[in-house]
């Protein structure tokens, strides 16, 4: 039986890595799709996850989310990748429309349609959230939360913060402080996760699929030619269906939600400040050969 799941999203370059990976794999079955301000405002994360959609002719709900942090002033990654946040590939213009619920409405109402369902956020955290802040009751429906963002080794927005939580660190807070299990898949396995120069030449031989993956990465200002590009949101759906492929640890982790180091993710692992009690699965090693085997495996059995 596929697993459900609900991805929350900004794509972004690595989240359209990840949207591609979800809606192709007959072992996951995509509910619902919203998207939040992060990578790039959230007309144009909204825009790309249709464009996807579209693409795979897939007929999953797309909802448009946040369209800023809850306090912080939002900062968005354009610089890397790209204006439009999905540049090297040209989707065309007809994809579409999001559905009229809002990204929380369309949450609320796709959670409490099921028993069980896994939520997957690969941007920032704002949606889930609201989410939680409006409907509370969400929370026993929700098998699960992997969610990219985090780090406990050193990020990638300053010294200690990782961009998902550093754009929306009180939103990461609620989600971290809301009993819901999380696994957090963080900066300490997705840039191990690198897609190698290797893998990534031979994707344009895999289809048209891979021909726009190959589009994508290749404009994509994260990691380098030399020794790869690391494939962050992807990680989440990785795990989901191989989390052999990575050493976890369980620890509690707190968000630093103001000052210089706004937007850590500090993890108590000595246990010694939460009585013992963990809040997270803390993804901190990854087999990265095999990530890049799965995911050109994967692409080929696209068949698009």
């Amino acid at each position: 039986m596929a697993l459900k799941i609900i991805m929350d999203s900004d794509p972004g370059i690595d989240d359209a890595a990840a949207i591609t990976m979800a809606l192709n794999n007959p072992n996951l079955d995509v509910k619902l799709i919203t998207a939040v301000a992060g990578n790039v405002t959230v007309d144009k994360t909204t825009a790309n996850v249709l464009k996807l959609v579209h693409f795979f002719d897939q007929d999953v709900p797309v909802a448009a989310g946040a369209a800023e942090p809850l306090i912080k002033p939002f900062e968005d990654a354009a610089r890397i990748h790209g204006e439009s946040g999905m540049p090297g590939y040209d989707f065309g213009d007809d994809y579409g429309q999001p559905i009229a619920k809002t990204a929380v409405e369309a949450l609320h109402d796709a959670i409490m349609a099921e028993d069980e369902v896994t939520l997957v956020p690969t941007g920032s955290y704002t949606n889930i959230a609201l989410l939680f802040k409006q409907y509370p009751e969400v929370k026993s429906h929700i098998k699960q939360i992997v969610a990219m963002g985090g780090s406990i080794s050193g990020g990638n927005m300053t010294s200690v913060a990782e961009f998902n939580v550093f754009t929306d660190p009180d939103a990461a807070a609620i989600m971290y402080n809301s009993g819901v299990p999380i696994v957090m898949v963080g900066l300490d396995v997705t840039l191990k996760a690198l897609l190698t120069p290797a893998t990534i030449e031979q994707l344009p031989a895999l289809g048209e699929t891979g021909k726009m993956l190959h589009g994508l990465i290749t404009h994509y200002n994260d990691g380098n030619e030399e020794s790869g590009h690391p494939m962050h949101d992807v990680n989440t759906i990785y795990y989901l269906l191989h989390p052999e492929s990575y050493t976890t640890k369980e620890m509690w982790v707190d968000v630093q939600t103001s000052g210089p180091a706004i937007g850590a993710t500090v993890a108590d692992v000595r246990g010694a400040y939460h009585d013992g009690k963990t809040n997270a699965k803390v993804c901190v090693d990854i087999d990265d050969k095999a990530f890049n085997e799965w995911f050109l495996a994967e692409v080929e059995k696209i068949e698009k």
